[in-house]
């Protein structure tokens, strides 16, 4: 039985991750891994730089017919990112 100032490990962890300020850099990083889920192995593999900084979402694509694509797909691109991260990671994509 738990007691009512339990916290499940998962809890706890979120806890510490938001009173150290860095569970943003934390949820930012996991975009980076879940990239090749997100957008398939053929995109991931032709994307050259990512990374995520004040909510915008950078992206270099060595093929410009993917990245025309990506562009139409931006909405559903940062729609998919952020329900994966039950929160708001990105607002805005930036093509480099």
């Amino acid at each position: 039985m738990r007691k009512t100032n339990d916290k499940t490990l998962k809890e706890a962890i979120e806890q510490m991750l938001n009173v150290y300020k860095i569970k943003r850099r934390f949820d930012e990083t996991g975009v980076v891994t879940a990239w090749p889920g997100l957008v398939g192995k053929s995109v991931a593999n032709r994307t050259k730089e990512l990374f995520v900084r004040d909510k915008k979402l950078f992206l270099r694509i060595e093929s410009s017919v993917i990245k025309n694509e990506l562009m139409l797909m931006r909405n559903q691109i940062i729609e998919k990112i952020n329900n994966e991260a039950k929160s708001i990671i990105v607002e805005e994509i930036i093509f480099l």
